[in-house]
């Protein structure tokens, strides 16, 4: 069960970052986010579990998403992500999304 203080609206600048590549991409179907807000406590859990995951995740604080468009290839929601210059974006493909936050820019492929 989710406690209410576990829930957290994401920060606004990052609904256009997860809004915009799909846009840019003529894309018609859903945005699929497979992670975007994480509690301390379940980011902490993932980062001991999971390869990958940073302890100190943009994801706690509503900065960052883990999506995917099923109606294109991941390598293009991945370039389409890189090009608007908003922050940070990974490419995963084994696991079948591409990461986006508004923390400072950089890229990384996981």
């Amino acid at each position: 069960m989710i406690a209410p203080s576990d829930v957290r609206r994401p920060v606004p600048a990052l609904l256009d970052v997860l809004h915009d590549p799909a846009v840019g991409m003529h894309a018609v179907g859903p945005i699929e986010i497979i992670s975007a807000y994480r509690s301390p406590a379940s980011n902490a859990w993932l980062a001991r579990n999971a390869s990958g995951v940073s302890r100190t995740s943009l994801h706690t604080r509503g900065m960052a998403a883990d999506i995917r468009l099923r109606e294109r290839p991941l390598e293009d929601l991945h370039r389409a992500a890189l090009a608007l210059g908003a922050g940070g974006v990974g490419l995963y493909p084994a696991s079948g999304f591409v990461h986006v936050d508004i923390g400072r820019v950089r890229s990384w492929a996981g």
